[in-house]
């Protein structure tokens, strides 16, 4: 793993089945929005050795137009929307309630897909990181509000070991203060 910069890092891996799936997946939706993946992902993706069913993303507000092309341009990639039709499919995220893709029929794994609401939340959109593989690239959120959340919000045993295993990489490359800034803010 190399930092280049503040937000970019290169990362030599071999390619998974699950990278395949998201990487495609977001290379998809980069076309159409912002994006970020968030949660468990990022801890696989940097060497984190766990099984998942879903990989979670925010995407950025957008008008039925623009998602209906995204939602369009998915499917004819054999992602099909396995909780809602098109239609349905942007009421829900307009009510905050999160979708799901998975490629053609196999429901696992598949893509949790949310409209960033929260300021934290819309911040991750602008304030990420780029991960360049040999494969493609993703963006996927600063590493302390992920360390945070997973210690803050979610605390289970899989959560806090994935948080232990993001500070054992980034060791060094992260700000403690940060993570407590943002444990407290996600407590609120």
């Amino acid at each position: 793993m190399k930092f280049i910069g503040k937000n970019r890092i290169k990362l030599d891996k071999a390619k998974t089945e699950l990278d395949e799936f998201a990487f495609k997946f977001c290379s998809i939706v980069e076309k159409h929005v912002k994006y970020v993946i968030i949660s468990g992902y990022v801890a696989i993706l940097f060497g984190r050795s766990r099984a998942t069913e879903d990989v979670d993303m925010f995407i950025g507000q957008i008008d039925q137009k623009t998602f209906n092309g995204l939602f369009k341009e998915l499917k004819i990639n054999d992602f099909e929307c396995i909780t809602a039709s098109m239609k349905q499919a942007f009421e829900n995220l307009s009510e905050d309630i999160p979708i799901r893709f998975a490629v053609g029929k196999i429901f696992i794994p598949n893509m949790e897909v949310k409209f960033a609401r929260k300021l934290v939340d819309v911040r991750s959109l602008s304030d990420n990181l780029k991960v360049i593989t040999p494969f493609g690239h993703v963006f996927v959120s600063y590493i302390e509000p992920q360390i945070a959340f997973k210690r803050a919000c979610l605390g289970s045993d899989k959560d806090i070991e994935d948080a232990r295993h993001l500070e054992m990489v980034f060791e060094g490359k992260i700000d403690k203060e940060k993570i407590k800034n943002y444990q407290s803010l996600f407590s609120r």
